[in-house]
């Protein structure tokens, strides 16, 4: 988990987003820190936008890594570039 906290984290997200609540959690319970931003606000929308090309919530950004998608999706790739698991072979 070392290399995950030199790392910073952000999320964005919407209040009414289910994968953003599952998201959120999940970091919390493997004790990553993140910054969260609110699409709902159009100032941060266009932020994700210019920044990541995409506005669906939720937006991961571990890095300059972007993942989204639901988070079923994003969990595999997350799971990685956070440091929790190494990929298979290593």
């Amino acid at each position: 988990m070392a290399s995950a906290s030199h790392r910073q984290v952000i999320i964005y997200t919407t209040p009414i987003c289910p994968d953003c609540r599952v998201l959120k959690a999940w970091l919390e319970r493997e004790g990553i820190a993140f910054e969260e931003r609110d699409l709902s606000d159009p100032e941060i929308m266009a932020e994700a936008k210019a920044r990541t090309g995409v506005r669906v919530a939720p937006i991961t950004l571990v890095g300059e890594t972007v993942f989204y998608g639901t988070f079923p999706s994003q969990k595999p790739g997350l799971t990685v570039a956070l440091g929790l698991s190494h990929p298979i072979g290593e």
